[in-house]
């Protein structure tokens, strides 16, 4: 018994180090931000008193909070459903063998691979210099307060794609081909097969995926910081954003830790619920 208890022990020591640079790194930051969010400090000076709830109800006065909240919640959305629904199309079209299919896959995976800085230098050129000629647009979709978000999201979905269906393929080869084969000979046509067969024994994947592209583009600042700095004017600036300036900027640090609490209790409880439904859906299938 004492041999088991100390082999056990000897394993937990492997973990020490990263539980200290977790807690170091999230834990300790999380509490002192937690605590933060209840004063008035401005992220400078030594000292700061306590205001309550002082902070929270600001927030909720706040009519300015609601544009970034709906930015965010605008690419969240958009960005998670065209992410998986094109990354689970391209999956099904190259689980085939034919010469160059690898390549193919590359090709596609290739934009997750590169900088985004470099991806929006690419999308800036495209929307500047092409979508004028193509749509005969007087500015691209980057410089239009009603399109703005549309721009981001684009940006998003051509980069991130290719590792959604890198995810969708592994699922797919898990899948026994004998199951297709049986459906044919039950003369199932291609597109029961997918609905029938596919789509069930891919719900693992889709609960990956669909809450993890959820929580990203819930918390998303870096596409909009570095595409638009959250212009034109404020029209993409999202709750990360919102956090950020509140933070630095206009040295509220108080209320914007309240902010930041604020965002983590949305993005949680809307994963949550999300990954809670596509499992009871494991279960089902």
């Amino acid at each position: 018994m004492k041999r088991k208890y100390r082999d056990e022990l000897v394993k937990f020591t492997f973990l020490i180090p990263a539980l200290l640079f977790f807690t170091l790194v999230v834990i300790i930051p999380f509490v002192r931000g937690f605590n933060i969010a209840f004063t008035n400090w401005d992220g400078l000076a030594p000292s700061y008193k306590y205001v309550g709830l002082r902070n929270l109800i600001m927030l909720f006065k706040d009519e300015e909070v609601l544009g970034p909240l709906k930015n965010t919640l605008f690419f969240a959305f958009v960005t998670t459903f065209f992410v998986n629904i094109f990354g689970l199309i391209l999956a099904v079209a190259l689980d085939v063998k034919f010469k160059g299919v690898n390549f193919l896959k590359a090709v596609i995976f290739m934009p997750m691979v590169i900088s985004l800085v470099l991806a929006a230098v690419i999308w800036r050129y495209v929307y500047s210099d092409i979508f004028p000629i193509i749509f005969h647009t007087s500015n691209g979709l980057l410089g239009s307060p009603e399109t703005v978000m549309w721009g981001i999201a684009i940006i998003c979905i051509w980069k991130e794609t290719g590792l959604a269906m890198v995810v969708y393929f592994a699922g797919l080869q898990t899948i026994p081909k004998d199951m297709y084969e049986s459906a044919r000979i039950d003369g199932a046509n291609q597109i029961q097969q997918f609905f029938k067969i596919t789509v069930p024994m891919l719900m693992p994947a889709f609960t990956y995926c669909i809450p993890l592209w959820l929580g990203t583009g819930l918390r998303q600042f870096d596409y909009s910081v570095v595409a638009t700095k959250g212009g034109p004017g404020r029209a993409s600036e999202t709750m990360a954003m919102y956090v950020y300036n509140y933070e630095f900027p206009y040295f509220k640090a108080g209320y914007g830790q309240m902010a930041a609490l604020v965002l983590f209790a949305l993005i949680l409880v809307i994963t949550l619920i999300v990954t809670r439904y596509l499992r009871g859906k494991e279960v089902e299938f």
